[in-house]
């Protein structure tokens, strides 16, 4: 059996390792190396992550993965999670207990300080409002915001989901985004009532919980994306645009360019193919094949990020692993993490690492700024947050155009409409239909092996091997 992977993203990765035994597979990507978001890079003789950090550790697909690869003795966990919001000038820890920024601790948000005296009435209202009726799939801010108010979700929803997603919580899909608060939507008419009793079921599984919430690898995350690669066994060939999809008499003929046009790349026949790409570029390779099904992709949109990379020397930063910042102060950095506070494997004596994240959907303005201007942006915001003042040292900016899918509601009913309407040996995998986070990835990579391998061994008569999520 022959599959194809359009996408070295650790989506793809993880599709063609699935695979390994099962099918000759070949991964195509258009870039220069694999990996995708995950890429790191020397700076200052420090090796920083370009793109994701970390993942999550109480989701098991990461961990798992990175054992089953013989890279368990590279995780890390943080040394400091105690991130902070910027509000009104002062920085206010985030409140003890909450859901991506949904109080689920009434007590702890009153210490908090971050609510007005009239946010906290409003936000207490909730337990004695009748039942709301919403559509099916609400947004995350109409949801959280009739029930608990506007102050709860600009000041502590709308920045964290800022900080996974780039996106606002007045455009995010409740069921997408944030399921943890999905029960609590369809069984409880008060949302504070029904986080309470959620808790009391399951345990304090929030950001105050002594387990490990995230991980990373010492190596870095670009290390991870290349021994999945190694260990697929697949042939992976970086600078390839895939141009189009064609049904043949024995499955499937994919058509490709070289990046560049340096030479020509022979067409490559395949018995089943998995799209690990963005919406988008799905949509493109789809449309000629299945019109209807590819249609809703449409619906995808992505948003834009820059991170910013600073190095100081002989300076530190607050206490903590970082701050967020609500869209309201009208700052350029939407949130900054304290990198070598936060990861002391990044630690140095005399340099102090800090990365700022900059770029909302809708409002990518800042990021037209060219980088040292973008750089110089990001200092001057950082040392009026956290009086970090000192010149950097060292500096790099990476840009992330279309980085980031935003779930819309409906988003879930759109992807599996798309599925249903697939041609019989296609699939799809990756952040643009099964959630943001690396493990979400893994696990969407690793399904999309399953289902084509089942389709096609199906088709020609053969029973399915047992692939798929966990192998």
């Amino acid at each position: 059996m022959r599959v194809v992977i359009v996408g070295g993203g650790i989506a793809g990765l993880s599709a063609a390792r699935a695979l390994a035994g099962h099918a000759e597979v070949t991964v195509l990507d258009a870039a220069d190396r694999v990996g995708g978001k995950l890429r790191t890079t020397p700076i200052e003789g420090l090796d920083v992550e370009e793109g994701a950090e970390s993942f999550l550790a109480r989701v098991p697909d990461g961990l798992r993965l990175a054992r089953q690869i013989g890279l368990g003795h590279e995780i890390v966990h943080p040394a400091t999670t105690s991130a902070s919001l910027w509000i009104r000038g002062r920085l206010h820890p985030i409140p003890p207990n909450t859901l991506l920024g949904v109080p689920t601790d009434v007590l702890g948000l009153l210490r908090s300080r971050v609510l007005s005296p009239w946010g906290l009435v409003r936000a207490a209202a909730d337990l004695v409002l009748p039942r709301t009726r919403f559509a099916d799939d609400p947004t995350v801010g109409r949801y959280v915001g009739t029930r608990v108010g506007r102050e709860v979700v600009d000041l502590l929803v709308d920045p964290l989901l800022g900080g996974v997603y780039a996106g606002r919580a007045d455009a995010l899909s409740l069921r997408a985004t944030v399921p943890q608060l999905v029960p609590i939507f369809a069984e409880d008419r008060s949302l504070l009532l029904g986080a309470h009793r959620v808790r009391a079921r399951t345990g304090p599984a929030t950001t105050t919980s002594t387990a490990p919430l995230f991980a990373t690898l010492r190596g870095g995350l670009g290390s991870f994306a290349a021994r999945v690669a190694a260990q697929s066994g697949a042939t992976v060939r970086t600078g390839v645009l895939v141009r189009s999809i064609a049904k043949t008499a024995g499955g499937w003929q994919v058509n490709c360019d070289r990046v560049g046009g340096a030479d020509a790349l022979g067409p490559f026949q395949a018995d089943a193919v998995i799209l690990a790409v963005p919406a988008g570029v799905a949509r493109a390779l789809l449309a000629p094949l299945a019109p209807h099904a590819s249609a809703p992709l449409a619906g995808v949109p992505y948003a834009s990020v820059g991170l910013v990379t600073l190095v100081y020397r002989d300076a530190a930063p607050p206490p903590g692993s970082g701050f967020l910042v609500p869209a309201r102060a009208g700052t350029a950095v939407k949130a900054a993490t304290f990198l070598s506070a936060k990861w002391p494997h990044l630690g140095s004596d005399r340099l102090t690492v800090v990365r700022a994240s900059i770029g909302r959907a809708g409002a990518e303005q800042d990021l037209q700024r060219g980088d040292v201007e973008l750089a110089g942006v990001a200092a001057a915001e950082i040392a009026q947050i956290t009086g970090l003042s000192g010149r950097p040292v060292a500096t790099r900016v990476s840009r992330w155009g279309g980085a980031l899918p935003q779930y819309l509601p409906g988003h879930l009913n759109r992807i599996a409409a798309v599925r249903r309407g697939l041609p019989a040996g296609i699939a799809l995998a990756g952040a643009g239909y099964d959630g943001v986070g690396i493990p979400a990835c893994i696990r969407s990579g690793e399904t999309a092996a399953h289902a084509v391998l089942r389709a096609t061994r199906t088709a020609q008569g053969s029973p399915a091997d047992p692939v798929g999520p966990g192998i």
